[in-house]
């Protein structure tokens, strides 16, 4: 017990050094050398973290109650605190306040006057792209806002709600554990990730949502129940689009077809909530490919690397995005046709080989679209998946623009990372 007793307080008293950092009232942490205080106290709990991993994998312990109780002691406290890293949360919580006034959330921006009746000091000063921009977030996150805005219309409330979306990912991995005969200690791997810690607990980011979706969607393939698994991913893919791409990992040659149409069926439904603006369902997700610079490549981190070396032709964002496509088209095939993954652990074995090589290859710097990876790496924990599942808290340091010098701190060693492959214990887990 005390391999994993002494990680787990140090895991807490770097948590509270990190919050005490924040300046009270302050928007962000305070000040930048503040900034940077936090940041290099995230690395110490990466570090210490995957120490406790290393611990949990290598030795036999059998303190699950250790484990769930310093998981919710790691968030209690970033859970009663305000959001200090992301403002996105006050966007979640507008969007809930718009919906139970009836209004349809993709109908207006923030600033038109015909919600000026909605405003507050509370909330609305802090939205982010309230004077342009309309909701990005897709119709099951809308819901989602929509019943926290209906209960309880707040910071905490949403806040809360996403540790209700960690908890239903952390039972489903505790049953995905059971059903592959492993430790149910190994849910450490996700519930010590200061990751999720800080992106969920402490910022409220609807993240954790796509967790509890995915999580449940792996667990109801196993149990060969289609129907359900494929209305579990079509939640996580309208919480935020990216993890479509563990489809083919859910695929089967029987039931494949019912969960393909499961999930259909549910897009549609949750689509068909909101169609009343018609194309405008889509929100601001144009205009966010435009401002993360998707579309010249600046923002994807291998080219903004090679434009450091020499100038890169206009066509060169989308020649890459259409040569990502063919990989992940490939290696969708590959798993759903030839590996034909079953178990458990080739599931999330597969799951996150799919949701590393989406993400890499899209490399957003915003640290919480890696939390999700964390979620396989409890049945698969391969180390470059581990790994874009956790250093990216480094990424949480104000760069001023640069995507790729730092960056490259988390990208690199996940290529080298990518041929090393410790953690298997015994062939299944070499699946």
């Amino acid at each position: 017990m005390i391999r994993l007793a002494i990680p787990g307080a140090m895991l807490l008293v770097l948590t509270l050094a990190g919050l005490s950092l924040h300046t009270p009232g302050a928007g962000t942490v305070g000040t930048p050398e503040a900034k940077i205080e936090l940041v290099i106290l995230l690395g110490l709990s990466a570090v210490v973290y995957l120490v406790a991993v290393v611990a949990v994998l290598r030795w036999r312990v059998r303190v699950i109650w250790l484990v769930l109780l310093i998981a919710v002691a790691l968030r209690v406290p970033l859970l009663v605190s305000p959001p200090f890293l992301s403002s996105d949360l006050y966007r979640y919580v507008w969007d809930g306040r718009v919906q139970a006034a009836w209004i349809n959330p993709y109908r207006y921006i923030p600033d038109d006057p015909a919600l000026a009746s909605l405003r507050d000091d509370a909330v609305y000063p802090h939205i982010n792209r309230a004077d342009y921009a309309p909701t990005i977030y897709p119709p099951a996150a809308q819901v989602i806002f929509a019943l926290v805005g209906w209960i309880w219309p707040s910071v905490t409330g949403l806040k809360l709600a996403m540790f209700g979306f960690e908890a239903l990912a952390v039972g489903c991995l505790l049953g995905l554990l059971k059903a592959a005969r492993l430790p149910a200690e190994r849910v450490l791997i996700y519930a010590w990730n200061p990751l999720p810690i800080w992106a969920f607990a402490g910022n409220g980011h609807v993240d954790a949502a796509i967790c509890g979706f995915v999580a449940l969607a792996l667990l109801l393939r196993v149990r060969r129940w289609n129907d359900w698994a494929g209305a579990a991913l079509a939640a996580a893919v309208l919480t935020k689009f990216l993890p479509v791409v563990i489809a083919p990992a859910l695929w089967s040659r029987h039931g494949g077809w019912r969960l393909v149409l499961s999930a259909v069926a549910t897009m549609l439904a949750l689509y068909a909530i909101y169609l009343g603006v018609g194309w405008r369902v889509f929100g601001f997700l144009g205009g966010y490919g435009t401002e993360e610079g998707l579309n010249t490549g600046s923002g994807l981190w291998l080219l903004a690397g090679m434009a450091k070396l020499f100038p890169l032709p206009a066509f060169a964002s989308k020649a890459y995005l259409a040569l990502l496509g063919l990989i992940l088209a490939g290696l969708g095939c590959w798993v759903a046709f030839v590996r034909r993954p079953d178990d458990a652990v080739a599931l999330c074995s597969a799951a996150g080989a799919m949701m590393a090589v989406t993400i890499f290859g899209i490399s957003p710097h915003y640290p919480w679209y890696y939390a999700s990876l964390a979620v396989p790496c409890v049945l698969a924990p391969t180390p470059a998946v581990l790994w874009l599942a956790t250093a990216p808290v480094l990424l949480y340091l104000d760069t001023y623009g640069d995507r790729f010098v730092w960056p490259s701190v988390v990208f690199v060693p996940a290529v080298l990372l990518a041929f090393w492959r410790p953690f298997a214990a015994s062939p299944k887990e070499m699946t």
